[in-house]
């Protein structure tokens, strides 16, 4: 039977054993390493190494691994709990080095002094919102989403210099993809180029400090849609070139690939190249049809088959294979889905254009007509765009009252109010 003095000996002895290094261990965790095995696959050394340094009288480390540990966990080796040893000057230079290396890459400038490690649930917090931004983009308005993605963005670059390792690289993916949503919507919903290719720039300096090579090419290829809307073939040809550069640095799905074809055949057909183009989605249909055993990153969510077959029907259509282009797009009108709303517009415009192509004035004010009631709902300037071109096809018809009736709505007080604010 115990009594109450040897309880209370063993309490003592458990209060004042040493806890070793907590300041090493909070780091670890807060860099995103749940084990100190993680930590040492991570620098190269044994697990033994790391639970020496673990402990309470942690060992001063050599100085290429010192190197190595505090830059990934993002703190100098005193604040990681080591002790200088007599002649050995420690280095207080890490976090200044966070703080310039973010500054360097145009994403934040934090004061050194104020930089407190974040801990590693933070990037599943970032996360979580950066993916929900993603599935509202489909349904919330441009204008609306477009403030609160890049408030976001502001939060990222200011987390970005408060962690370290695999924390630091996962909320750097997450920026790297806000940064590519907010570029995505001022280039193809708000219809500002030049705003879209510096967002796309911070894109890609996020992608790299996330070392996340795929992200990378989807964001280049992105910005090859810039110079390829205004005819600039080289330009294009250069970003594409990149992007397919990035994507062979990882094992990536047929999907993305596929989709660097689509974007490549859109450029293309846009500088006038449809014969390239339509060769170009012919090996997108290939590679799609071969499949691939790597999954797609979450993240590519505007791109599939029938993703496919719409880039297909405009080129068609501007290559003049109207009968083909017809039955393309007719094909991918049906199998939307019904979150598919801006995807609808630009293809009930791109069926307008065929039968505008065609000279029949009635069925293409229809699908005009069909494509406005959609932007209604939800906006899309291409989708505007499709049906502005038609409305010029048109001119010589501009007396019949199909066009006239497509010219009520076009220029109604909702739409012309709605498309100038944008």
């Amino acid at each position: 039977m115990r009594t109450l003095s040897s309880v209370l000996d063993k309490e003592v002895q458990q209060v004042s054993r040493p806890a070793g290094n907590t300041r090493l261990k909070a780091a670890r965790l807060a860099a995103g390493y749940a084990s100190q095995q993680a930590l040492a696959d991570a620098l190269g050394v044994g697990v033994r190494q790391v639970r020496r340094w673990e402990s309470d009288t942690p060992p001063w480390p050599h100085p290429e691994i010192a190197q190595a540990l505090t830059r990934a966990l993002g703190q100098d080796l005193e604040s990681l709990g080591f002790i200088s040893p007599a002649g050995v000057q420690p280095d207080h230079g890490r976090r200044a080095v966070l703080s310039a290396t973010a500054a360097a890459v145009g994403l934040a400038a934090v004061p050194t002094q104020a930089i407190a490690m974040q801990p590693a649930t933070a990037s599943r917090d970032f996360q979580a919102i950066t993916r929900s931004h993603r599935h509202l983009y489909w349904s919330v308005a441009p204008a609306t989403l477009h403030p609160a993605v890049l408030a976001h963005a502001a939060l990222g670059c200011a987390l970005l210099p408060e962690t370290a390792g695999q924390t630091r690289k996962l909320i750097a993916a997450a920026l790297a993809e806000t940064y590519l949503l907010a570029g995505r919507i001022e280039f193809f919903d708000l219809r500002d180029a030049d705003r879209a290719q510096q967002t796309f720039l911070r894109a890609l300096q996020a992608a790299g400090e996330a070392d996340d090579p795929l992200l990378g090419a989807a964001i280049l290829a992105h910005s090859a849609f810039i110079p390829g809307w205004t005819g600039d073939r080289e330009a294009a040809v250069e970003r594409m070139v990149a992007a397919r550069t990035y994507a062979r640095r990882r094992p990536a799905s047929a999907e993305l690939l596929a989709w660097l074809d689509a974007v490549e055949a859109e450029c293309e057909t846009r500088c006038g190249h449809t014969r390239t183009a339509l060769h170009l989605i012919g090996h997108a249909e290939s590679v799609l049809e071969r499949g691939s055993e790597h999954e797609s990153p979450e993240w590519l969510d505007w791109f599939s088959p029938v993703r496919l077959a719409a880039f297909k029907g405009n080129t068609q259509l501007k290559a003049g294979h109207l009968p083909q282009a017809r039955t393309t797009l007719l094909g991918v009108l049906d199998r939307l889905g019904p979150s598919e709303d801006k995807q609808t517009t630009v293809v009930l415009g791109d069926l307008a254009a065929v039968e505008a192509a065609a000279g029949d004035p009635d069925a293409a004010c229809r699908y005009a007509l069909r494509a406005l009631d959609q932007l209604e709902r939800t906006w899309y300037a291409m989708g505007m765009d499709r049906v502005r071109e038609v409305r010029r096809v048109l001119a010589p018809h501009q007396h019949e009252q199909c066009v006239r009736e497509l010219d009520d709505r076009l220029y109604g007080w909702t739409t012309t109010v709605s498309a100038l604010s944008r």
